[in-house]
């Protein structure tokens, strides 16, 4: 399972070249369905091959050019182990591949920067989030978006609290053995069963799941350093604040999943988790929705619906919030030290889509992108942007 974090992402948006081929489709994950990921990926192959041979490249280099994506097909360990979707960027001596908790729509899209558009919602409506999963005999960290949820991979992070204490202390296995028979608050398989333990067992124990959860922070913060998601923690009572006193991560919220997550399927912690994350993120949309209501109507320059406005407002670095559909593009042309603005109803060699660069641009400025279907584009136009401030 791959992912993409935010360092990637941006690498992606600064990447220029003669020719960026940027293809995504759905993909399936699981179940005799699966072979149709190769073939609908073949498919995607044709098409940018068609787009290249369009603009002027001779059949030789264009199947020069994609052969590094080409050879995907012949990995079969790469076709069985796939999320809600693949992207895949192509560029000179350039490939980046992504398998992404993400439904995304079939499409290629052939510039000189790659298409970015649809990776978004990952970022903002769609609501992606972290759960954390903890109890003493388990430790699992998902990626979640509002309609998928996969389990991330934890590197060199222990898997339970007597894997990280066996890694500390070689030796403490026998030492431990003895102490079960004679400390309260703990079971036959020594497990701890109050947040404060009395006595010198007790305190113990929790110093114990305290080194432990250093350890387990230590690589959810590596992971998610870069991140500006929600993170939700899951566990039973005691546990939860002991692991707050490790917490470094910026965005972990205050609402919890109680209970003993090793009895839940990923999509039992998803239901949960979602309930909580939703408000978190349709406050904030809400919120610009009705802020951009307010400043349409009261017709101070302060939001607009109209592309040439945006683009050169976000030119500026004024754009505060930006909602931009989904399954949409404007092709066209758009200069950003004169603004001259040209849009064509059918692509062009050197167009661009122009909605995706002013998502680019907004996300880059510090600007928040809602990459949302159109029904939920406030104004009912393909794009409505919040500016920071006056015109």
């Amino acid at each position: 399972m791959d992912f993409l974090t935010r360092d990637e992402l941006r690498n992606l948006i600064e990447t220029q070249g003669e020719w960026c081929v940027s293809m995504f489709m759905p993909a399936v994950r699981a179940g005799s369905e699966v072979q149709q990921n190769p073939i609908r990926f073949k498919n995607l192959l044709r098409t940018a091959q068609d787009r290249l041979a369009q603009l002027g490249l001779r059949a030789p280099d264009v199947e020069k050019f994609l052969q590094p994506a080409a050879d995907l097909l012949d990995d079969a360990d790469f076709w069985r182990h796939q999320s809600s979707g693949l992207a895949i960027f192509l560029a000179d001596d350039f490939l980046s591949v992504h398998r992404l908790p993400l439904l995304l729509p079939e499409l290629v899209v052939v510039t000189h920067r790659f298409h970015i558009k649809p990776l978004l919602p990952l970022l903002s409506g769609n609501g992606k989030f972290y759960v954390l999963a903890l109890s003493q005999d388990e430790v699992r960290l998902f990626e979640g978006t509002r309609d998928t949820i996969t389990k991330v991979p934890l590197e060199g992070v222990p898997t339970s609290l007597d894997e990280a204490l066996h890694a500390d202390d070689p030796e403490r296995d026998l030492r431990f053995s003895m102490m079960q028979q004679s400390v309260s608050g703990r079971d036959a398989r020594g497990q701890f069963h109050g947040q404060s333990g009395t006595g010198q067992g007790g305190t113990e124990q929790k110093d114990n799941i305290l080194r432990y959860f250093h350890r387990v922070e230590e690589g959810v913060t590596d992971l998610l350093d870069t991140e500006e998601v929600p993170l939700v923690l899951a566990g039973v009572d005691y546990l939860l604040p002991l692991y707050r006193q490790t917490n470094e991560y910026r965005h972990l919220l205050d609402e919890e999943i109680h209970g003993n997550p090793e009895q839940w399927s990923a999509k039992e912690i998803h239901q949960r988790a979602w309930d909580i994350v939703q408000p978190y993120y349709t406050r904030y949309q809400d919120e610009q929705a009705a802020l951009f209501r307010q400043f349409q109507g009261q017709g101070d320059g302060r939001a607009t619906t109209h592309l040439k406005e945006a683009l050169q407002a976000v030119t500026e670095g004024r754009v505060g919030a930006l909602f931009v559909a989904l399954g949409v593009q404007q092709w066209g042309t758009f200069d950003p030290n004169t603004f001259t603005l040209h849009v064509h109803p059918e692509r062009q060699p050197n167009d661009q889509d122009l909605l995706d660069w002013l998502a680019v641009q907004t996300y880059l400025n510090g600007g928040t992108v809602y990459a949302v279907d159109r029904s939920r584009v406030p104004g009912g136009e393909m794009l409505a942007a919040v500016f920071r401030y006056e015109l």
